[in-house]
């Protein structure tokens, strides 16, 4: 039977297996595993694709979060404004910091954070506005932005861990905002060998601050100014996303070209395709569609050697660790129907054109049989 994975790796592993074994000999032979260059040359270069002045490389797409936070003054008592149709991350990290997440439905195309519900959300409470770029597909940062800018303390930190290489009125979307956050989890577009991330600004000093607390908050040797954590990337794991950034730009071009043909192919399925923004191009981590019958549609595709998956099944508002909100079913309708109805389909660089078109061809034959 054909097999059609959300992911391939494997494959992606042998287009660049010779080159990440040598530069992780090189780290291995300089010892240098901790703050080794390669660190500091992958900032520059992100930084730079970003159109960013200041990259700083941390532990993981949820420490990017923390640590960004952490630098931005989030407390307790603090209200962060986000999405509950996103990945834990994004509200879990407002959790720890002590602070209130406050939710605020997504649109019913894009599913990310609708701007028109969310100057009503905003308090005296209010600290930060946290859109998330899901799937790769830019949130609406400038109604974002102008929102923020109406009131004095309010600041914009976007979760961009799903979009790098997406792009926003023709710049990239993480250029927009106080900061920005990534990820590079394996299975990100531009994923490592483990855990790692990043903080996108154009502020000197806030920069400087995430250099420390990703430190221990250290100044100098032994020296704290602050209780930051260990928030930094290994060099070797550094080394390996110098190697696959080499890549990205043709990898994103083949998840465009892979949309492209399944919003070809599915014209003319019962199914909603995704929707991108005229002025945005997304850079596709998922190819996410709705569908009547999401469960039983799965199940056929897995029968039919076709991996799929769905990111969320349960928005945050519903989830057990945050019944302290005292949000109930209903409280925010489209995240909660978008998480009955959503279903992701293989999109990855590794796909062919044959692959494509057999897993839209299982998809409509679902529908009419």
């Amino acid at each position: 039977m054909r097999s059609v994975g959300m992911l391939d790796l494997k494959a992606e592993y042998a287009l660049f297996r010779d080159q990440a074994r040598a530069v992780v000999d090189q780290v291995l032979d300089d010892a240098r595993f901790i703050g080794g260059p390669q660190v500091g040359q992958l900032e520059e270069r992100v930084a730079s694709l970003c159109e960013r002045k200041f990259a700083v490389a941390v532990s993981s797409g949820t420490d990017a979060l923390l640590c960004a936070m952490m630098c931005l003054g989030v407390e307790p008592g603090d209200e962060v404004i986000t999405t509950p149709f996103t990945f834990f991350a994004t509200v879990g990290t407002i959790h720890r910091l002590g602070a209130r997440p406050v939710f605020v439905d997504v649109e019913p195309d894009t599913f990310n954070i609708d701007p028109a519900k969310i100057e009503a959300a905003v308090t005296d409470r209010t600290k930060l506005i946290l859109p998330v770029h899901l799937f790769g597909q830019p949130a609406e940062m400038d109604a974002i932005k102008e929102i923020a800018a109406g009131h004095e303390r309010v600041r914009v930190l976007a979760d961009a861990a799903q979009a790098i290489g997406a792009t926003y009125r023709a710049r990239p979307a993480c250029a927009a905002g106080c900061a920005t956050t990534l990820s590079f989890y394996p299975t990100k577009n531009l994923g490592g060998f483990g855990e790692g991330g990043m903080i996108l600004t154009d502020d000197e000093a806030l920069a400087h601050r995430c250099r420390m607390a990703r430190n221990h908050g250290e100044t100098s040797r032994y020296h704290h100014e602050f209780v930051g954590g260990n928030f930094r990337l290994d060099t070797i794991k550094a080394a390996i996303l110098l190697i696959k950034l080499d890549h990205l730009a043709r990898f994103l071009e083949a998840r465009q070209r892979n949309a492209a043909r399944y919003d070809e192919l599915l014209a003319d399925v019962p199914v909603t395709t995704p929707v991108v923004r005229p002025h945005s191009v997304s850079a596709w981590h998922q190819y996410s569609i709705l569908c009547d019958d999401r469960d039983a549609l799965m199940a056929h595709l897995k029968e039919r050697g076709v991996g799929s998956g769905i990111y969320y099944p349960v928005p945050l508002h519903l989830q057990a660790c945050f019944a302290y909100l005292h949000h109930k079913a209903g409280d925010f309708p489209v995240s909660e129907n978008t998480a009955r109805r959503i279903l992701s389909l293989p999109v990855h660089p590794m796909l062919t054109d044959d692959d494509v078109q057999y897993v839209a061809a299982s998809i409509a034959d679902f529908y009419k049989g």
